[in-house]
């Protein structure tokens, strides 16, 4: 396999035409994985793959269009069908709504040419060795991590050279003890923050709370909801902030009457909802790369810096997601979502939030979360893996499961206390959105709209 930036050299040497501008994207992964059932350690197993992306952008009479193919294959004499793929493809594409003069170059980074790191399965000894402990337990473990480092390197005819490597881990263990089960994840850009005993602890103590079980019908609940239930709402929620969508009437985040929420009041709790790709242990790419366009990203923004920005600040909606094009359209500032979402702005343990608690529900984890009506954000979803009841600030018992239907604006409109911010894992959505950093919220009012059989 030729370096990547051999394929691009290649790619942009070939391209042709005098109203023609090419971006070439090239992502080289490295994988590893192991995964354990039953008190043992079944699989694990190193990948590597390459994806190459060509995007042509044809400006002539009939305006700029664009044409974006994508190949796993790594043989370099197939580039240049790539490229002329790609040019076919535009050359018949409608007129591209998200067009913009595409983002200059300043030259090639100084680790352009570096090696690509990788991974492999030295990465989980400590991982595994506590694990090993665990299977000496009298529970019953069953699990998977991953550990991935994606290196991207991105290149345009207008001279851009960028490049950026995303380490990407997680770990995910479901404990069970006597009928009863319980989840815990983490993610982990290294493993070396990964403490295995801590999370078979976690695991013991809520199984130990499912010694008693108690049915309860469906209703609304005082719910205490912990960093991983809350991220997997709020990271839909960060998923839906379209600016367009917004200022088409398509979405929760369009007004009444036309325009946006933005400057609308949320909540009275300082909640601040944000994305950053250089905050600390969830740093991610800090410019463009796509090979496709949509609401909320452009092909022709390949390369423009992300930024830090406050999507919600002091529980107020501040921003929403704009492109270039889409910013101009409406005259908004430019705004992009880096791959990671941060909430801050309650101080509370779950401890003290536990005891604080006269009568409610300690929901530990969503699961099969869809959208039921995009104009309200309502999703519904069902609850798995531990429900516990909470009384006189104690957890007294597990419950039954239920279905629930929220909506994560909803939610923060009528939580009442906020908890520290924690780096947490989604249950839900950890196979795509992984950095994130939630605090607890406690709702008074959560809707588990019915019971569930779910085990």
């Amino acid at each position: 396999m030729i370096p990547a930036q051999q394929v691009i050299d290649t790619a942009l040497a070939t391209a042709t035409g005098a109203d023609t501008e090419t971006i070439v994207l090239v992502t080289d992964k490295a994988e590893a994985s192991l995964r354990w059932a039953g008190n043992s350690m079944t699989t694990n197993g190193v990948s590597s793959s390459r994806t190459t992306t060509v995007v042509t952008i044809v400006r002539d009479d009939e305006g700029p269009r664009v044409g974006s193919l994508c190949s796993a294959e790594v043989d370099p004499a197939l580039i240049p069908e790539l490229v002329a793929a790609s040019q076919e493809a535009a050359a018949g594409a409608p007129e591209a709504r998200d067009a913009a003069e595409l983002v200059a170059g300043t030259g090639a980074p100084d680790d352009w040419d570096a090696d690509v790191p990788g991974t492999g399965a030295e990465v989980f000894a400590e991982l595994a060795a506590g694990l090993s402990r665990g299977f000496r337990g009298a529970d019953q473990l069953y699990g998977f991590a991953r550990h991935e480092v994606s290196t991207t390197f991105l290149a345009s005819s207008a001279g851009l050279r960028r490049r950026f490597t995303q380490p990407t881990g997680t770990v995910e263990i479901n404990a069970k003890r006597d009928g009863a089960s319980a989840w815990a994840g983490i993610s982990s850009p290294d493993f070396v923050d990964v403490r295995c005993d801590s999370l078979l602890e976690q695991l013991s103590t809520r199984l130990g709370w499912a010694a008693r079980t108690v049915e309860l019908p469906a209703g609304r609940y005082e719910t205490l909801m912990p960093p991983s239930t809350v991220a997997d709402m709020m990271i839909y929620l960060g998923w839906t902030m379209s600016g367009r969508g917004a200022q088409e009437g398509r979405t929760a985040l369009s007004a009444p009457g036309g325009g946006t929420r933005v400057g609308e009041r949320l909540t009275e709790l300082p909640l601040t909802l944000y994305s950053d790709p250089h905050a600390f242990e969830l740093e991610c790419a800090p410019f463009v790369a796509t090979g496709a366009s949509s609401e909320t990203a452009s092909v022709f923004d390949n390369g423009l810096d992300i930024g830090c920005v406050d999507w919600i600040r002091g529980g107020v909606i501040n921003a929403l997601v704009y492109p270039r094009a889409a910013a101009a359209e409406f005259g908004a500032p430019v705004a992009l979502a880096a791959d990671n979402l941060l909430m801050t702005g309650g101080s509370a343990s779950m401890a003290e939030m536990i005891a604080s608690t006269e009568r409610g529900l300690l929901l530990t984890t969503l699961w099969y979360i869809r959208e039921v009506d995009p104009t309200t954000l309502l999703l519904t979803g069902l609850t798995r893996d531990g429900v516990y009841l909470v009384e006189d600030g104690q957890v007294r018992a597990a419950v039954n499961n239920f279905r629930f239907n929220e909506s994560p604006l909803d939610l923060l409109r009528r939580a009442t206390q906020a908890g520290i911010a924690e780096p947490t894992l989604p249950r839900e959505w950890g196979d795509w959105a992984t950095r994130a950093v939630m605090p607890s919220l406690r709702i008074p009012d959560f809707h588990m709209s019915s019971v569930s059989q779910a085990q």
